[in-house]
């Protein structure tokens, strides 16, 4: 039985793993760098729908999700574009991700979700940002403010 100490530096090294590979998705289609885009192996053409916006989203929320700096957005973010993706590239070809090589696509949407809904786990910059909730919570909590 794995200790439930382990839970938060889990979640914490997949949504890292998961961060940098969806940032260099990324980069290979933005910069061309890491063999350039799947499809011809160079850089995307600037603003072209949709590929050079996907991967613009994968850069950034890769990143951001690898930092763990607002993770829930972006992971809700990058799994929703991999849901279009799916749906809109690989499943017309055939429902089955195995025969659509939809495969990837699939499993960042759900790696992305998984973040989304768990948070950041343990090591993450979200820990340094101020935390709301407290003064939602209790409305009568007023920020001290310098004479």
């Amino acid at each position: 039985m794995v200790s439930a100490r382990l839970n938060g530096p889990v979640l914490a090294l997949f949504r890292m793993v998961t961060g940098v590979l969806f940032l260099c998705h990324g980069a290979a289609s933005l910069f061309g760098v890491l063999g350039g885009n799947p499809m011809t192996g160079t850089a995307v053409p600037f603003a072209e729908w949709p590929g050079w916006w996907a991967a613009l989203i994968q850069l950034v929320c890769g990143a951001l999700v690898l930092a763990g700096l607002l993770t829930r957005p972006a992971a809700l973010l990058a799994s929703g574009s991999m849901a279009y993706a799916y749906f809109v590239v690989h499943q017309p070809d055939h429902p089955l991700p195995l025969h659509n090589g939809g495969e990837l696509a699939a499993l960042f949407c759900w790696s992305f979700l998984l973040v989304a809904v768990l948070g950041p786990g343990s090591w993450a910059l979200d820990a340094l940002l101020p935390r709301r909730r407290a003064i939602v919570a209790d409305p009568t909590t007023r920020p001290s403010v310098p004479a």
